[in-house]
């Protein structure tokens, strides 16, 4: 019988050893948006990406469906997220403690790198009549559900154009995932989203209705723009969504990615090296990631300090000094 003790002792040592690998494996959770939107994707790409490399770097990933920018720098605030995507002006306000986080900042906020560019979208009814911001007045309009960053953009807009949500017949409060519906069965004539280009609950909106791209233009854009950093005039090009095909003056920020000062610098090293050094995969998960590049990810749209985990790889890549 002692012939068996060898295996036994090792079975024992095998079960003993278990729960110390199992340890070593930690999980990170990314915010992201409506499950119709470039965030939503943003982060399920990441995750993709790092999740091929647990059996390296130990990291398991998830990227569920959140409320969008506001929700997401909260719930890294609070630790329910690890990571998140964020408007760039989202980004700002809460580092810098203003806009509706005036008196609040989060200092410990810090920037990993910046996504896609994200225009400001308005779609209209073709039988509204809406054909610029300023026609919305009377209108049954969907402003975008509390929390995301599409909403906060939208109430700025309000306010530098003097308007105000008493000037709507109807200011609906819908997800993305909800709106496009919504303006086919005439529920609401216009819709608004912070997004990434193509997008595919405009395109539902506009394969589903005769809808039009509202243009966002004028003195008080040109304002907004100048006064904040964050902001840029874009330009929606024709020919993207059914029915539209002259180009949309608008205005629009950047999708970032941000974490907090208090997640670990290997954690965010190894998810940076993840992307970037599966680069020209990650650009082929969606048409908004085509055209990025990684200089201008990190330059441009980022006003939090970068993570040290991020400035670790710029550096061993020669991108900062």
């Amino acid at each position: 019988m002692s012939h068996l003790k060898p295996i036994l002792l090792g079975t024992a040592l095998s079960a003993l050893a278990l729960p110390a690998l199992a340890q070593e494996e930690q999980f990170i959770t990314i915010g992201t948006g409506g499950q119709t939107g470039v965030y939503y994707v943003v982060g399920q790409s990441i995750c993709r990406l790092v999740n091929r490399e647990t059996s390296t770097t130990g990291l398991r990933c998830t990227a569920p469906s959140t409320g969008g920018s506001i929700d997401n720098i909260n719930q890294i605030r609070s630790g329910g997220m690890t990571m998140g995507i964020a408007q760039s002006d989202w980004q700002f306000h809460a580092y810098n403690g203003s806009s509706d986080y005036e008196g609040d900042a989060f200092e410990d906020l810090r920037a990993v790198f910046a996504v896609h560019p994200e225009p400001f979208t308005v779609v209209a009814r073709a039988d509204s009549g809406v054909t610029n911001f300023e026609d919305l007045t009377g209108k049954r309009v969907n402003v975008g559900n509390p929390g995301s960053g599409s909403r906060g953009t939208f109430e700025i807009v309000l306010d530098a154009m003097g308007m105000s949500m008493s000037d709507f017949a109807l200011a609906s409060e819908l997800r993305p995932a909800e709106q496009s519906a919504a303006l086919g069965d005439n529920q609401v004539d216009a819709i608004s989203y912070t997004v990434g280009h193509p997008n595919g609950s405009i395109q539902e909106a506009t394969s589903t209705v005769d809808a039009r791209l509202v243009t966002v233009a004028g003195e008080a854009i040109d304002r907004l723009v100048e006064e904040n950093p964050y902001y840029a005039k874009v330009t929606i090009p024709g020919g993207m969504y059914a029915g539209n095909d002259e180009d949309t003056e608008t205005f629009g920020v950047k999708a970032t990615f941000v974490t907090s000062a208090g997640v670990p610098e290997e954690t965010v090293y190894q998810v940076v090296k993840t992307v970037f050094d599966n680069f020209d995969r990650f650009k082929t998960l969606h048409p908004a990631f085509e055209n990025l590049q990684p200089e201008e990810m990190i330059a441009e749209g980022n006003s939090a300090p970068l993570h040290p985990g991020a400035e670790r790889y710029y550096r061993e890549q020669g991108w900062i000094q």
